[in-house]
Formats: structure tokens, C-alpha cells, sequence
């Protein structure tokens, strides 16, 4: 299917879909475009702007329950071999930059903003937010980070029977889908094993120990040891120990989690309370062994993967969705069996700033086809970018609710060959 035909259809069903859902107040599509809206460059198709080979863009007006709002939306069709989908961020966990800046620095074509992510710590006054996101990721094959405890993410109340474990991502086969990701891995010496239950996290759970790597970046690690697994802003602990383990060995000890670059090669294990107590049995030039992996609950192999929540699964809006509470907006679609994802932001400027709630957005994505729904960082992080064919850069095509890009820890890049 060609996508101006896939476009023809889904609008056909967002019409029908839309018009009859009582929940989103009699919601419909209107066909005028506000005074200022962003516009379309590169290859103009007849229900969409063709932004590469598989990759069609599209902006609309949707009336939901709090008003008309703007949305924007990228159909990607996996089936073309010259499209892929990877991880964009700025290169380390713990770092945040305009989404805009992390697509042109890694030739997308185009891109959404990604997961919730650690932006403040007003509760742990001294301690540095990392800016380091809530769940798993992965980059081209590469498991950079497992997911926070659930009690300890930033964002919206989960709906029943998700977690932080939860992902989408794009297995060896090549098709999108919403999985688990769960760490496995051991801190092995002098033939004891102790369970790793952190990989580059900005919390950690209680009386645990958590790796550190170079992927973390130079940002402190104090912020793994606040908080509890069920109260994000409970007080940091106050038995913590790192270890630093250099070429199978380590090489220091330390009372407290530190900062800075983490050279290749390097692991540093932080402790807190009963980890705290493991770790300082360590004794300098002790052989250690650190092994981790992200297992799937599918058991599939991933190519790309990170953080959000499902809204959608099997053609069906989860239970216990949010109908109340409308904002701005980011998520991500799969339809066809994972072979098409539309990648989905609603526009910030102030005429539509009222947004959809989660219980709209998962509606709406079904109305354009999706059978799988997955829920990202909104707000002020509702980023969607585009590079028109020649172009040195990607533009942002909806107007962020901060009035301009917010700095964001990660996103979904469209790749083309």
C-alpha cells in the first residue's frame, strides 16, 4: 500500500471513528488551518507532505473534549527497506538536548520526542537532577540503561498493569512492538553472585546495586541513592558505597556516590543499604565480574527500544485511562502488525494548548489504524521535526508549549538510506 493510499484510509476512518465516539464529545476533524500553523516542505502528495521514501507527514485540526486542537503526524512504513527507526539522544543517559539538535546531529529525517525523563529535584535540595530518562533503552543493538523503579518515575499516573519496565521498540525482524524489558545481571567475585538491579539509572531500588558505565556520562550518581521504590521524594540514603572495577579488578572504594566522566572499560558499582554493606566486602585488586543484559518478556532481541506506557493494546484503549485531564500530548502508534507506526504530537501554541487526555489520544490513534498505542514525555517536550529533502537540518513543525524546543534526554528518529 502506497502511503497517499494508507493516508486515504486512515482519514477515512479517523472521520468515522472520531464522529461516533461519544467519550470525545462529538470529536471531528476540521479542515481549516489556524493563522501561523507550520507548513509543509518537500513532496506534496494528495493527504499528506512525503518527507522521504516511507515517511509521510500530516497536520490537522481534531475537535476533542476541552476543544479543537492541533495534531501532527508522521506515518512511517516499516515495510520499505530504506526506513528504520532508532534511538536519538545526545550521545550519553545522563544529558538532555533540543530534540531538533540530537536529529540533525544524527542525520534523521525526522523525529518525535521520547520518554519521561528525571527533570527536577527540588525535594532533594543539593542533589543535581540527571536529566537521565525513566525507562530502557536501547541504540542500534546496544543496551545503554534498564528502567528506574516504578515508584520513583516522573510523569502521569500509570494505568493499571504497566510499569517502567514497559517499552517500545523494534525487534530483529524489523517490526514495531510494545514489549517488557527487564535487567538481569550479577556482580560475580570470589565466587559469590549478587544480583545487579541498576544500569545506568538516576534511582535505584532499595538495598540494591546499580552499574554505571561510560554510556552514563560525567553527571553525579548521588540521585540513584534518593527517594524509595514507592516515594520518588523520600530522603536520599544514608548508608551508600561505590566501587570503581577496572579491567576485572577493583581499584577504589568510596562512601559516597561520585561524579565525572566514566572512562571505557570502567564500571562503577553504587550501593545503597544492604548493596552498600555487599560492595564494601570489596577490597581493592579483587577480581570482580559485572554482567548485564535487558530480557524481553516476548524474548525477542531488540534493535531499538526505549520508556512510556501503553494506552493501546490488541485494538483496545487499556482500562483505567485518563478522561479528564487534557494537555499537551506525545505518542506513538503501531499498526499493521508493526509494520507502520505513526508517530504522533499535538501542537503547543496557545489556541490548542488544551490539548487531549490519554484516554483521546489512545481513541485517536486507533482511529488512524493503530492496534498498539504507547504514550510519551508531553508538555513542553511535545517536539515533532522534519527535514525537508536537501536540508542541512530538521525543522520543528509544531509549536512547543514553552514557546520554544525544550532540552529532552531522548526520541524516536526516522532513518532513511
Amino acid at each position: 500500500m502506497t502511503p497517499s493510499h494508507s493516508w486515504s484510509r486512515t482519514r477515512r476512518e479517523t472521520l468515522t471513528l472520531l464522529t461516533a465516539l461519544g467519550t470525545l464529545a462529538g470529536a471531528a476533524l476540521t479542515g481549516a488551518a489556524p493563522a501561523g500553523a507550520a507548513t509543509g516542505t518537500g513532496t506534496r502528495t494528495g493527504t499528506g507532505t512525503s518527507i522521504a521514501s516511507g515517511v509521510v507527514y500530516r497536520q490537522y485540526d481534531l475537535r476533542a473534549g476541552a476543544g479543537v486542537t492541533r495534531v501532527h503526524v508522521l506515518a512511517v512504513d516499516l515495510t520499505d527497506t530504506r526506513v528504520r527507526l532508532g534511538l536519538l539522544y545526545p550521545g550519553k543517559v545522563a544529558s538532555r538536548a533540543p530534540l531538533s539538535q540530537q536529529a540533525t546531529a544524527q542525520k534523521a529525517v525526522a523525529g518525535i520526542n521520547g520518554d519521561f525523563y528525571n527533570i527536577t529535584e527540588a525535594q532533594h535540595p543539593g542533589v543535581v537532577a540527571t536529566g537521565a530518562s525513566v525507562g530502557p533503552a536501547i541504540a542500534n543493538g546496544k543496551v545503554l540503561k534498564a528502567a528506574v523503579p516504578t515508584g520513583q518515575r516522573f510523569g502521569p499516573q500509570l494505568p493499571p498493569g504497566t510499569d517502567t519496565d514497559d517499552v517500545l521498540g523494534v525487534s530483529g525482524d524489523g517490526r514495531a512492538r510494545l514489549d517488557s524489558l527487564a535487567l538481569t545481571g550479577t556482580v560475580t567475585t570470589l565466587g559469590r553472585r549478587l544480583p545487579l538491579r541498576g544500569l545506568n539509572q538516576y534511582a535505584l531500588a532499595e538495598n540494591s546495586i546499580g552499574a554505571y558505565t561510560s554510556d552514563w556520562g560525567g553527571v553525579s550518581r548521588a540521585r540513584a541513592t534518593c527517594g524509595t521504590d514507592t516515594d520518588r521524594a523520600a530522603p536520599c540514603a544514608t548508608r551508600t558505597y561505590e566501587v570503581t572495577v577496572k579491567r576485572g579488578r577493583v581499584v577504589s572504594g568510596s562512601a559516597g556516590p561520585g561524579s565525572g566522566a566514566i572512562a571505557a572499560g570502567v564500571t562503577v558499582l553504587v550501593g545503597r543499604e544492604a548493596g552498600a554493606q555487599r560492595l564494601r566486602t570489596l577490597a581493592v585488586g579483587q577480581r570482580v565480574s559485572v554482567r548485564y543484559d535487558l530480557t524481553a518478556a516476548s524474548r525477542r532481541a531488540y534493535r531499538f527500544a526505549l520508556g512510556g506506557y501503553p494506552v493501546l493494546t490488541g485494538g483496545k484503549p487499556l482500562p483505567g485511562l485518563d478522561t479528564r485531564t487534557s494537555a499537551v500530548r506525545t505518542a506513538a502508534g503501531i499498526a499493521n502488525g508493526g509494520q507502520r507506526v505513526l508517530l504522533f504530537a499535538v501542537d503547543g501554541a496557545p489556541a490548542y494548548r488544551r490539548g487531549l487526555t490519554i484516554a483521546e489520544v489512545a481513541a485517536t490513534l486507533k482511529s488512524l489504524g493503530a492496534t498498539e498505542g504507547f504514550s510519551l514525555d508531553g508538555g513542553g517536550s511535545s517536539t515533532l521535526v522534519t527535514r525537508a529533502p536537501g536540508a542541512a537540518r530538521v525543522s520543528v513543525r509544531n509549536h512547543p508549549s514553552d514557546g520554544a524546543e525544550r532540552a529532552v534526554p531522548n526520541g524516536i528518529g526516522v532513518f532513511t538510506r
